[in-house]
């Protein structure tokens, strides 16, 4: 019987996932605000403790995100203390982007305004209003900075439908292509 209900568990779930990524996290126990934008998110994304994670309002999370609320490295002192488990909860403010692949660890709270690069492991508080990255994530620069300099570089085609941004990036970098081919 034990069978059964978690294999009807496992396609409620796999159905949830489908429809919505956001209600998906929900189910788990994870706590979602408003506007948020959940890819590649799954059944491992949010550990083992998915209840011990908030998220803010107008998150987006990449794929191949992590939230790790326990620390498993204790298991190698379990022979002498049994007990031995170290969980924590993980804060994630309004307004918050998580590059692809990061990692964040237990007992992190992330500031409102914050850019986590692709690949960084946070280890530790970021506050407010900056862009962080690398392992162990640490400051880059402030949120400013970043978003005067993104503007700078921007192509201006947030927007466009697939063809017309296909069409206009091909034409911009008809030269780089046409070397690499």
């Amino acid at each position: 019987m034990r069978r059964i209900h978690r294999l009807f568990e496992k396609l409620f779930q796999t159905g949830l996932l489908l429809l919505s990524r956001e209600r998906f996290a929900r189910h788990l126990g994870v706590r979602v605000g408003q506007n948020c934008k959940l890819i590649g998110v799954n059944s491992r994304t949010f550990g083992s403790e998915p209840y011990l994670v908030s998220i803010g309002d107008h998150v987006e999370i990449t794929d191949g995100v992590r939230f790790i609320t326990h620390d498993g490295a204790v298991w190698v002192g379990r022979g002498t203390m049994p007990q031995l488990d170290v969980i924590k909860p993980i804060r994630v403010g309004n307004n918050v982007f998580i590059g692809m692949n990061a990692i964040l660890l237990p007992g992190v709270t992330i500031g409102d305004n914050v850019v986590i690069a692709a690949g960084s492991v946070v280890t530790k508080d970021l506050p407010s209003n900056a862009v962080y990255g690398g392992n162990p994530a640490r400051h880059l620069r402030d949120l400013e900075t970043y978003l005067s300099k993104a503007a700078d570089a921007s192509l201006g085609t947030k927007g466009m439908g697939p063809a017309e941004k296909r069409q206009f990036l091909k034409s911009r970098y008809a030269e780089t292509l046409e070397a690499a081919g």
